[in-house]
C-alpha cells in the first residue's frame, strides 16, 4: 500500500471509512477490512462506533504499529478544555494508547480556533496523537490555521469525488505540502451508476466505483477513504489500486459536472469563503 508522508506520519493512500456504521455491527465489518489488508481506519466520535472499531483492532491480530487510526472531535467541543475531554472519551472507547490522527470533524461558527488548535497540538506533543488535522474547513479557515496559527496540519479531509471539483483547495494544500483526504469518494454511491465511469470501467475490466477511486488516487497528494460494508465491496475497492488511468480517461472524467456537493449539513461553513 502506497503511503503519503506528512508531518512525521505515513498515511496509507487508500483508507477504510466507517461513517453510518454505528454500534457493534461495525466490528465485523472493520475486522473484514483489516483481514483483507486495509491498514488505515477512519472513525469519529459522531459515528458512535469507536468502541466497535477498537474491538475490531484488538481482535484482528494486526500489530498496532502497522495501523493508521483516525478519529475526530465533534463541532460542539471546539473550545479550550472541551477538546481534551472529547479526546479522552474517544481514546477510552477505542481502548488504544494513542491515535495516529486526531481531527476537527466540522468547524463551528463560535469555535475558538486558536485555542482549539493549541489544545490539539498539546495532545500531539504529549504523544497521545501522532498527528492532527482538520475536516470541512473552507479556504479562510485553512489560511488562518496554517498561516497564522501555524498548526502542523497533517491532512485536510473534505468531500471530493468525480462530480465535485476541489481544484482551488488542492492548489492551496499542495502548496503547503498538506495531503487532501477525500471522503464520500463514491459520491455516496452515485459513482457506481454514472455512465461515463461505467464506460471507462469497461475499458479497464473494472467497475465505475473502482474508476472513481482510481481517479482520486491518480492525483498527487490525494488520499481516499471509501466505506464498504460488504466484503466483496471491500475487495473491489482494494482492486482500484491496480487500475492505471490514461489521458483519455482523465479527459472524460474532467468533463463531468464538478459542482455536485452531496454532504450539506445545516452547520456547514460557507464553502466560497
Amino acid at each position: 500500500m502506497e503511503t503519503i508522508e506528512t508531518q512525521g506520519v505515513a498515511i496509507p493512500r487508500l483508507g477504510f471509512g466507517t461513517f453510518r456504521m454505528p454500534g457493534g455491527g461495525c466490528q465485523p465489518v472493520v475486522e473484514s477490512a483489516l483481514a483483507l489488508g486495509f491498514r488505515h481506519i477512519d472513525s469519529a466520535a459522531m459515528y458512535e462506533n469507536e468502541e466497535a472499531v477498537g474491538a475490531a483492532i484488538s481482535a484482528s491480530g494486526v500489530k498496532r504499529g502497522d495501523l493508521f487510526v483516525t478519529t475526530k472531535v465533534w463541532h460542539d467541543h471546539l473550545r479550550r478544555g472541551a477538546v481534551r475531554k472529547a479526546f479522552d472519551a474517544s481514546i477510552s472507547q477505542l481502548k488504544l494508547d494513542y491515535v495516529d490522527l486526531y481531527m476537527v470533524h466540522w468547524p463551528s461558527a463560535d469555535m475558538d480556533l486558536p485555542a482549539m488548535l493549541e489544545e490539539m497540538m498539546t495532545l500531539k506533543a504529549e504523544g497521545r496523537t501522532r498527528a492532527i488535522g482538520v475536516c470541512n474547513f473552507n479556504m479562510k479557515m485553512m489560511r488562518l490555521t496554517v498561516e497564522e496559527v501555524r498548526a502542523p496540519i497533517a491532512t485536510l479531509q473534505i468531500e471530493y469525488h468525480p462530480f465535485l471539483g476541489q481544484s482551488r483547495m488542492l492548489e492551496y494544500v499542495r502548496g503547503k505540502n498538506i495531503p487532501l483526504t477525500a471522503y464520500a469518494p463514491l459520491a455516496q454511491g452515485r459513482a457506481a451508476h454514472n455512465e461515463t465511469l461505467q464506460t471507462i470501467g469497461k475499458r479497464h475490466g473494472a467497475t465505475a466505483a473502482q474508476i472513481a477511486i482510481a481517479w482520486l488516487l491518480d492525483q498527487k497528494g490525494v488520499i481516499a477513504i471509501p466505506k464498504a460494508q460488504k466484503e466483496s465491496s471491500q475487495r473491489s475497492n482494494l482492486h482500484a489500486l491496480k487500475i492505471k488511468l490514461d489521458d483519455q480517461d482523465r479527459s472524460a472524467i474532467a468533463a463531468l459536472p464538478k459542482d455536485l456537493r452531496y454532504v450539506k449539513p445545516p452547520f456547514a461553513p460557507d464553502w466560497d469563503a
